[in-house]
C-alpha cells in the first residue's frame, strides 16, 4: 500500500526540530561530544518510532539515533517523544546511502527491524543488509560493534545470514521463531505488534563486526 504523503508534514516535522540532528556530517567523529559521551545506538528506518523511543526510556545511559527518510513517517515517531523527557534520543531526516558521512567508527548497535525487502532482484541493492550497506556500517561501528536485525521475511532473512557472514561479519542469537524463543528485549515496533498478533513467524539475528 502506498503510503500518504502529508500536505503539512515538513512544517510539522521542522516545528520539533529540536529533536533533529539537521547537519549530522558537522559531528562525525566527535557525537560523543553532543551525547555526554554515551554509547550510540542507531535504528535505519525507524518507522514510527516505538521501539527506539521504548528503548529510550528504559535505557537512559544510551543515546539512541533513528533515521527515517520519509518524513510523514518520521512525524509520527518524533511525536511519539514529544512530552517525554529523554534527553538520550534524537532523529536524522536523512538517507542511509550517507550513513558513513555521518558518522566515523563511534556507534555500537545498529538495528535494522523489518526493513523493505526489496525482493526483485534488480532493487536488492536498496536491501539495508545489502553488502554496500554492510560495508557502510562496518565503517560506522566501534570495534565489536553490533547489528541486530528482525524481519518477518524468510527470503530476506536468509539474504541478509548470507551477506554478513561473506561480509566478515560474526553471527549469534539467530532464531527462526523470535516471539517463541523465549529471549525478548522489552521494545517492539508496531509492524512486529502486527504481525505477531497474527501469527506471523519473527526472524531475528545478531551481528559483530570481526577484523577484516
Amino acid at each position: 500500500m502506498r503510503r500518504r504523503k502529508l500536505k503539512d508534514g515538513v512544517q510539522r516535522l521542522m516545528a520539533h526540530k529540536q529533536w533533529l540532528v539537521e547537519e549530522p556530517e558537522k559531528h562525525q567523529g566527535n557525537w560523543r561530544a553532543l551525547t555526554g559521551g554515551k554509547k550510540i545506538h542507531l535504528e535505519i528506518g525507524m518507522g514510527k518510532g516505538q521501539f527506539i523511543t521504548t528503548l529510550a526510556k528504559n535505557n537512559p545511559k544510551i543515546f539512541y539515533v533513528g533515521l527515517e527518510i520519509k518524513e510523514e513517517v518520521l512525524l509520527r515517531g518524533v511525536e511519539k517523544a514529544l512530552g517525554e523527557d529523554l534527553d538520550n534520543l534524537r532523529f536524522l531526516w536523512k538517507n542511509a546511502e550517507h550513513l558513513d558521512q555521518f558518522f566515523a567508527e563511534e556507534v555500537e548497535r545498529i538495528y535494522l527491524n523489518f526493513s523493505d525487502p526489496w525482493p526483485k532482484n534488480r532493487t536488492a541493492k536498496r536491501r539495508l543488509s545489502h553488502p554496500g550497506f554492510l560495508n557502510k556500517y562496518r565503517k560506522i561501528l566501534i570495534k565489536d560493534g553490533e547489528i541486530h536485525l528482525k524481519t518477518d521475511n524468510e527470503k530476506l532473512f536468509e539474504f541478509s545470514l548470507n551477506a554478513l557472514a561473506d561480509g566478515g561479519y560474526r553471527l549469534k542469537n539467530i532464531t527462526f521463531d523470535y516471539h517463541n524463543s523465549g529471549a525478548l528485549i522489552p521494545a517492539t515496533t508496531e509492524y512486529e505488534d502486527k504481525f505477531s498478533e497474527s501469527g506471523l513467524r519473527i526472524y531475528r539475528l545478531e551481528a559483530v563486526k570481526t577484523e577484516e
